[in-house]
């Protein structure tokens, strides 16, 4: 069989140069956090955000449990960051569980605090319900949350896209309509759920625009840390896992440093293949651990600030 027009093309890519060579580190980055649990998840989420901030993230975000059940660590978190870390960083808040005054006095208390970004969500439903349910009292979804933060203060605010359409979608139309009307309620970007291939992202990006969407959309990268747990959180959200990444990670559980090599070298021709096709904005899902974004980020050219190296 003759190779196709886009085989011959990698090959050439392949051979010409390097696949990470000459790239001006012309990107932006930000990264994702959640609330520790305990004093020493506390000491590597910190560890972790000194390690990323010498890489002038745009914003770090930290996210926010069901029903508010992460609320106060969240707050601590982000506060802490956006004092100490002089990074911007951005508080999740979700409408699972709480009236619209409950959301927006917690909006309130993080403008008081210097916050001035919401990663805005609907949010998963609770532990023992199968399906989402709004609170009677509250924001029905992202978008009406999305709404009620603009008026509660200028928030900058981030929200949700999914390249392979959220599982509680009618279907593809639906959830771009969707995406619309949170942009259109005052979403300042969105951050879309991980994926695997950058075909997707493209192709996502293309209907988004043809639906009349023409807001930032920064693709989300999740470098894998361990490969079942990626398959399990695919399966949450929907997301597609190519049948040779299985073959990449087998016999890996027991080597952890070889894993991270390769889940490294995954997440890195991503976004260089991103890249390749004009995206500059990466958002990095860390799981609290930095060596893996820190190591893509450093493929794609970035370096600290004030180091020419």
């Amino acid at each position: 069989m003759s190779p196709t027009f886009d085989q011959m093309q990698e090959a050439r890519t392949a051979l010409d140069a390097p696949l990470f060579s000459g790239l001006a580190g012309d990107i932006d980055v930000s990264f994702e956090f959640f609330p520790p649990k305990t004093e020493k998840m506390a000491q590597t989420l910190w560890d972790s955000v000194q390690t990323l901030s010498p890489l002038g993230p745009r914003f770090v975000s930290v996210t926010y449990g069901a029903g508010g059940s992460t609320r106060e660590r969240t707050h601590e978190q982000v506060v802490r960051i956006n004092r100490e870390a002089g990074i911007p960083a951005a508080a999740h808040l979700t409408c699972v569980e709480a009236t619209r005054e409950q959301i927006d006095e917690v909006a309130r208390h993080y403008w008081e605090s210097g916050i001035r970004h919401v990663v805005a969500l609907r949010g998963d439903p609770p532990d023992g319900q199968a399906h989402y349910v709004p609170h009677p009292g509250g924001y029905a979804n992202a978008a009406e949350l999305t709404a009620g933060l603009k008026a509660v203060a200028p928030f900058e605010i981030s929200v949700a896209a999914y390249p392979e359409v959220h599982p509680d979608a009618r279907d593809a139309a639906a959830d771009l309509d969707n995406l619309k009307r949170k942009f259109d309620a005052g979403a300042t970007r969105a951050i879309t759920q991980f994926f695997f291939e950058p075909e997707c992202f493209f192709r996502f990006r293309d209907k988004a625009l043809a639906a009349g969407i023409d807001g930032e959309i920064v693709p989300g990268i999740m470098p894998v840390m361990s490969f079942a747990s990626v398959q399990r959180m695919a399966g949450l959200c929907g997301t597609a896992i190519p049948g040779w990444m299985a073959g990449l990670f087998d016999g890996l559980d027991e080597r952890p440093a070889a894993r991270q090599l390769v889940s490294a070298t995954i997440a890195a021709e991503l976004c260089r293949r991103l890249y390749a096709g004009g995206v500059r904005q990466f958002h990095f899902y860390t799981l609290n651990r930095a060596e893996l974004s820190y190591a893509i980020c450093h493929m794609l050219g970035l370096r600290p600030q004030g180091d020419d190296r």
